[in-house]
């Protein structure tokens, strides 16, 4: 049974949390799968990009992911976050199109990505079609980790899936990346941002000595 298309973030939404995911993103580990691939022609958004706009399809940038990609993409976030008694899944987010904004946007920090992520995307699907005969997206749960299993582990996995392993580690990021950025994904780690307190005493007379104000 193919699984229900998740809701389609709208594009504004996605590139501002592209942007606001950008700064964590960059203190992740970068993998490289060979060359990138030529940049897009794009231009993307700019220094100061308009937020308060309302982006369509090519305005911005062209979007990458075609109909099977985006399958096996929503099916693999949501192994790597599913669903919890606290938290929706990666695909309830939006996490799907957030990866598809990313490796989609005309920046040389992103075009390994593009390239990463399609080639790994296509290999799931071939995979999955090797042991089980079906799409990754339309195998059991059971099967799709253990796809997973001979992927996340580099130290396990064997010489021939070193590609894959880059991939699945990239993507990992990307997700997890994309997903606590979210408002949902920041009560699950239990930060609380700028919220305002009931009460604010101020530093105490140690720190305040520590910094020399005191």
């Amino acid at each position: 049974m193919n699984p229900i298309e998740p809701p389609r973030l709208d594009r504004r939404t996605a590139i501002k949390w592209m942007m606001t995911a950008a700064a964590s993103m960059a203190v992740m580990d970068h993998v490289s799968s060979g060359a990138a691939p030529a940049a897009i022609s794009a231009k993307g958004y700019g220094m100061d990009p308009d937020l308060l706009k309302g982006y369509n399809p090519g305005d911005v940038w062209p979007l990458t992911f075609n109909s099977k990609q985006k399958r096996v993409t929503v099916a693999l976030c949501d192994v790597m976050i599913p669903a919890d008694e606290k938290s929706p899944k990666a695909s309830d987010l939006g996490v799907p199109d957030f990866i598809d904004e990313w490796i989609s946007s005309p920046y040389p920090g992103q075009a390994g990505d593009r390239k990463i992520v399609t080639e790994g995307l296509a290999w799931i699907d071939a995979e999955s079609q090797k042991r089980f005969q079906r799409d990754f997206a339309d195998i059991k749960p059971e099967q799709q980790t253990a796809i997973c299993d001979a992927i996340c582990n580099p130290a396990a996995a064997k010489p021939e899936h070193k590609a894959a392993v880059a991939f699945f580690k990239r993507f990992r990021d990307l997700t997890a990346g994309g997903y606590y950025t979210t408002p949902q994904g920041m009560r699950d780690i239990g930060y609380v941002g700028n919220v305002a307190m009931a009460s604010f005493e101020g530093p105490t007379p140690e720190v305040l000595r520590h910094i020399g104000l005191a």
